[in-house]
């Protein structure tokens, strides 16, 4: 499953030309899923097929970072792994318990790193 997450965030990626607006992209669609599981009444396999999209995003994301050709610098990896730690924590937890609290955390990081990767960071 994880495969499938990353051919279609590589696809993605060759259709848009821009990895970073690809990656807010997905971030938000992912914020948008785990907001319509806070604002609806979801059964608990939409809820859990939108916390598990999320936690393989990050997952790609963790992992791309791991990578030795990866061009970030150090700070930006170590950062950027403690957030998949933290969100892969939550989703966890929300897994078991997909209430409005546990989500608010995972769409407000998505959200905000959404916004950085495009640019329009508050």
């Amino acid at each position: 499953m994880q495969n499938r997450a990353a051919q279609a965030y590589g696809q993605t990626a060759v259709k848009t030309g821009n990895p970073r607006e690809v990656e807010a992209q997905l971030l938000l669609k992912a914020a948008a899923r785990l907001e319509a599981l806070r604002t609806g009444e979801p059964d608990l396999q939409q809820a859990r097929d939108a916390i598990t999209y999320n936690r393989k995003l990050w997952t790609v994301f963790a992992s791309s970072i791991a990578r030795p050709e990866n061009p970030l610098p150090q700070e930006v990896k170590e950062n950027i792994g403690s957030l998949a730690v933290f969100i892969l924590g939550k989703s966890i937890e929300a897994f078991s318990s997909p209430d409005p609290d546990t989500l608010a955390p995972l769409v407000s990081i998505n959200r905000q790193i959404a916004a950085g990767l495009s640019g329009n960071a508050a």
